[in-house]
C-alpha cells in the first residue's frame, strides 16, 4: 500500500511529538536528581548511585577536576556549602559527584553549642541550601561539619544538635545519605556518636598518621555505621621524626606516594563492606607546615608521584611517570655563621627522561598548626645557592640565624616532578632583608587570589558575625564574593586580614606594597544603607608593626555593587601586615553586606 503525502506528514508530526515526549521525560529525570542509598548490613554495606554500585574514588582540594576524572576519580568533597550550586555544576561537567559539606561552628572559633539562637540560624541555613540543591544530579551525600568536635566543651549538646539536624535533612531529602566528618577516631568519640547521634547514616574519618588503622579502630570501638575516609595524606609535623637540629623531617614526594598507596590498600580496599571509598587530601597544592607537605601537585599544577599512584589504584594508567627521588643529604644542618653547606640528592626517571634540577632555600614556617586555607608562600633565598644550581649537588651559604628549609626539585620536562628537602638552623644574627616590592595590581581578596593575608583578626562581638568567603550568589566578578553577616542588634565587630594569620605584630610577614597608590574594593549592602568603616594597616607599637594606616570611615553602602578607593600617596608601604579590614557598630537589627575584588593598584 502506498503512503500518501498526507500520511507522511502525519507520521513526521507523530515522530516529532514522540521525540519531544522522550526529551521531556529525560529532562524530568534530570530534574528529579540522583538517588543515593547505603544498602546492606554491618560489615556488608555498599553505596548505590541511581541503582548502581558506586565506590568513591575521591579528592578534596582545588586541583584540576579534569585531571581528577582523567586518572579515574569520580567524586570530590567540600568543607562548606557557600558555593554549593557552582560546585555541583562543576562536578556535573566532569561526571563527578559531590560530598557536600556544611561548615558547623567550632568552639575554637567562638561558636557555642549552648546558644540556641546560633543553632537555629545554622539549621535554617543548612535546610535552606538542601531545599535548593537536593535535586541536583551530581549530589552524592551531605556531611554535617568537619572536625567540630575538637576542643568542644559541650560534646553532648553538640552531638545532639548534629543528630537532630541530620534527621531534619533526611526528612527534607530522603534521597541522599547524611553523615558527619571527624578527626580520626578514639574511644570517647565513638561512644559519644553511638549514644547521641543515631540518625547519622555514615561517618567521615579524617586521618593522617593513623590512617592505615583508623577503619579497623572504628570497627573495634563498636562503630555501627559505614565510613568514608574523608581526608588522608602524609603524616603531620609531629609524626615524621626530627632532624638533629630539632626541626620536623618531611618525606620526599616519592615516599609520600607510597604512603598514599598503603593507606588506600589498608583502610579503603581492605575495609570494603565498612568503607564506602575515600577522598585524598590535598588534591592540588596547599602551603601548610611547608610549601609541599600536603600537596599532590606543585603550585603551577606540575604533578607529583601521588597522582600516578592514585591513577593505578583507581584502575587507570598515566602516559608518563614522575621521577623517583631519594632523601636529600646535607653536610651540616646547624651551620655556624657564614659557613657553606654541601648538599646533594639523587633521582631516576622511569622512562629515562632527562632531569632538570632546581634548588631553593626558603624560610621555615613560624608555626606548624592547622592553617585553614593555607599559609602565604615563604620568602626564598635563591642567592644562597652559591654553586651547583641545575645539578644534583650544590653548595649553600646560609643567610644568617634562623630556621630554613633547603629544597631539591627535579623535573622531567613532561609535566612531572619530584622533590626532597631538609631543614637547616642557621646560627648568628637574623638576616635583615626587606622583601622586594610586589607587582601591581596585588589582590587581598578575589577569585584565585594568593596574597599573604588571611581574615583571622576578629574583634568585638565576633561570635555574632559570620564570613562566607565563597558566597556564590551575585558576585561582582568571577564565581564568588565575600558575604558578611552580623546577627546582633547592638555592640560592634570587625576583622583584620593578617599576615601571618592570627598575628598582631609579633612575627614577620606582610608584603612590600611600595608600588601601590590605591587600595580599591567593591562593596554592596543587602538592603542598602548599612554603615561600615574600612581600613588597611593598623598594627602599631609591635616588633613587626604595619608601616602605614589609612581609613575610609562610616561608608553608607548602596544596594548595588559600588567601587570604593583608599588613597595611599605619601605612605611608607614597605611592610603591610594588615592588608585590609573593616569594622561596624550595631544597626538595631541583624544585617549583611558583601565585598569583592579587594586589591592594591598602582593608581
Amino acid at each position: 500500500m502506498k503512503t500518501t503525502v498526507w500520511m507522511k506528514k502525519r507520521l513526521g508530526v507523530e515522530k516529532r511529538v514522540i521525540a519531544l515526549v522522550v526529551c521531556s521525560l529525560s529532562f524530568a529525570c534530570l530534574a528529579a536528581g540522583s538517588i543515593v542509598k547505603i544498602e546492606g548490613s554491618e560489615g556488608a554495606w555498599r553505596l548505590t548511585f541511581n541503582g548502581r554500585p558506586y565506590f568513591v574514588h575521591g579528592a578534596g582540594g582545588g586541583g584540576s577536576k579534569a585531571l581528577l576524572k582523567e586518572i579515574g576519580g569520580n567524586s570530590f568533597r567540600t568543607w562548606g556549602a557557600g558555593g554549593a550550586q557552582a560546585d555541583l555544576d562543576e562536578a556535573a561537567k566532569h561526571g563527578h559527584t559531590v560530598m557536600l559539606g556544611f561548615w558547623l561552628g567550632h568552639h575554637n572559633h567562638g561558636f557555642n553549642y549552648l546558644d540556641k539562637a546560633a543553632l537555629a540560624r545554622t539549621e535554617r541555613e543548612v535546610l535552606s541550601t538542601v531545599a535548593k540543591i537536593k535535586d541536583h544530579p551530581a549530589l552524592l551525600c551531605y556531611a554535617l561539619g568537619n572536625e567540630m568536635e575538637l576542643g568542644e566543651p559541650h560534646p553532648a549538646e553538640m552531638w545532639t544538635f548534629i543528630n537532630e539536624l541530620a534527621a531534619k535533612v533526611k526528612s527534607a531529602d530522603p534521597n541522599h545519605p547524611v553523615g558527619t566528618v571527624v578527626a580520626d577516631m578514639w574511644k570517647a568519640k565513638a561512644e559519644a556518636i553511638a549514644k547521641y547521634a543515631p540518625e547519622l547514616q555514615f561517618i567521615g574519618l579524617n586521618s593522617y598518621g593513623g590512617a592505615t588503622t583508623v577503619g579497623r579502630r572504628w570497627r573495634e570501638l563498636g562503630g555501627k555505621m559505614p565510613y568514608f575516609l574523608t581526608e588522608y595524606g602524609p603524616r603531620g609535623a609531629g609524626e615524621c621524626g626530627k632532624a638533629a637540629n630539632g626541626m620536623p623531617l618531611e618525606w620526599t614526594s616519592t615516599h609520600k606516594a607510597e604512603w598514599y598507596r598503603e593507606v588506600y590498600e589498608k583502610s579503603i580496599l581492605a575495609e570494603r563492606g565498612w568503607c564506602l571509598g575515600g577522598y585524598v587530601f590535598t588534591w592540588g597544592h596547599k602551603n601548610e607546615i611547608t610549601p609541599t607537605w600536603f600537596g599532590t601537585m606543585l603550585p603551577d599544577g606540575t604533578k607529583l608521584e601521588t597522582v600516578a599512584t592514585l591513577a593505578k589504584l583507581w584502575g587507570r594508567g598515566v602516559a608518563n611517570r614522575c621521577p623517583a627521588i631519594g632523601e636529600l643529604k646535607v653536610s651540616n644542618d646547624a651551620p655556624a655563621e657564614g659557613e657553606t653547606v654541601a648538599a646533594k640528592a639523587a633521582a631516576r626517571d622511569p622512562e629515562g627522561d632527562a632531569l632538570k634540577w632546581r634548588w631553593t632555600l626558603v624560610d621555615e614556617a613560624a608555626h606548624y598548626g592547622e592553617a585553614g586555607l593555607g599559609l602565604a608562600m615563604p620568602q626564598g633565598w635563591d642567592d644562597a645557592i652559591v654553586a651547583g644550581q641545575g645539578t644534583p649537588a650544590v653548595k649553600v651559604k646560609i643567610p644568617g640565624g634562623g630556621k630554613y628549609r633547603l629544597y631539591a626539585y627535579c623535573f622531567d620536562g613532561k609535566g612531572n616532578a619530584a622533590y626532597a628537602n631538609w631543614p637547616i638552623v642557621g646560627k648568628g644574627p637574623k638576616p635583615n632583608r626587606s622583601a622586594p616590592p610586589v607587582p601591581m595590581p596585588f589582590a587581598v581578596y578575589r577569585d584565585g587570589a594568593s596574597g599573604p593575608w588571611y581574615a583571622s583578626g576578629y574583634m568585638g562581638n565576633h561570635t555574632a558575625m559570620r564570613l562566607d568567603e565563597k558566597y556564590a550568589e551575585n558576585p561582582h566578578s568571577g564565581k564568588t564574593c565575600l558575604k558578611v553577616e552580623y546577627r546582633a542588634k547592638d555592640n560592634w565587630a570587625g576583622v583584620f586580614w593578617q599576615s601571618p594569620a592570627n598575628d598582631w605584630g609579633e612575627r614577620p610577614g606582610g608584603a612590600n606594597l611600595s608600588k601601590a597608590g590605591m587600595l580599591v574594593f567593591w562593596a554592596r549592602g543587602e538592603k542598602g544603607g548599612e554603615k561600615v568603616s574600612f581600613f588597611m594597616g593598623g598594627i602599631k607599637d609591635r616588633a613587626f608593626s604595619d608601616t602605614a594606616n589609612r581609613k575610609l570611615e562610616d561608608v553608607k553602602l548602596r544596594k548595588e555593587w559600588t567601587r570604593y578607593r583608599i588613597a595611599l600617596d605619601g605612605e611608607d608601604l614597605s611592610r603591610i601586615k594588615t592588608g585590609f579590614g573593616f569594622n561596624f557598630g550595631g544597626h538595631g537589627r541583624p544585617f549583611a553586606f558583601y565585598l569583592d575584588d579587594i586589591e592594591y593598584t598602582a593608581d
